[in-house]
């Protein structure tokens, strides 16, 4: 779906004011209430916009140790591998990748103990052939995609016509 000038708006504030509702937002934009709507409607039907829920911070949650750890899998193995990191809860993403490795993982653990018997059980399954773990010192930029769309949308020129910001 092709995001315009208004779509980014209303997702800028959407993140920046979570709690406010279709008639503060609209106040914010500078456009009508059913505007909003429409355009929260239409970014929740095409799947641009996937929930509300709120955002988490993991270490101020008691998640202290964050790493990321790439598998080497058996030939064939990615459905089994993948139903066993969906068993074991600090694997908090899990993604199939091009290079050396075949999945990298993104863990999150109370401790290095913690981290250690997380990357124990991966061993243990025999889709697995090897893991390689890179501890998180911290973060240089913060997990965000509204600027790679409000670059696409400057890049097409997308105009929204009743936007005035």
């Amino acid at each position: 779906m092709a995001l315009d000038r208004l779509d980014i708006a209303l997702l800028t504030a959407m993140r920046d004011h979570p709690r406010a509702g279709a008639l503060e937002l609209s106040r914010r934009l500078g456009v009508a209430r059913a505007t909003v709507q429409a355009r929260q409607q239409r970014l929740e039907s095409s799947g641009v916009v996937t929930g509300y829920g709120p955002d988490i911070d993991l270490e101020a949650a008691g998640q202290q140790l964050m790493a990321f750890v790439t598998l080497e899998i058996a030939q064939g193995a990615l459905d089994q591998v993948a139903s066993e990191l969906e068993a074991i809860p600090t694997v908090l993403e899990a993604y199939a990748t091009t290079g050396s490795a075949d999945v990298l993982c993104k863990v999150a653990t109370t401790s290095h103990t913690e981290l250690q018997d997380t990357l124990v059980e991966l061993n243990r399954s025999p889709s697995i052939v090897r893991s390689t773990s890179v501890v998180v010192l911290g973060t240089v930029v913060a997990p965000r995609v509204l600027p790679l769309l409000e670059r696409s949308a400057e890049e097409r020129g997308a105009r929204a016509p009743a936007y005035r910001g």
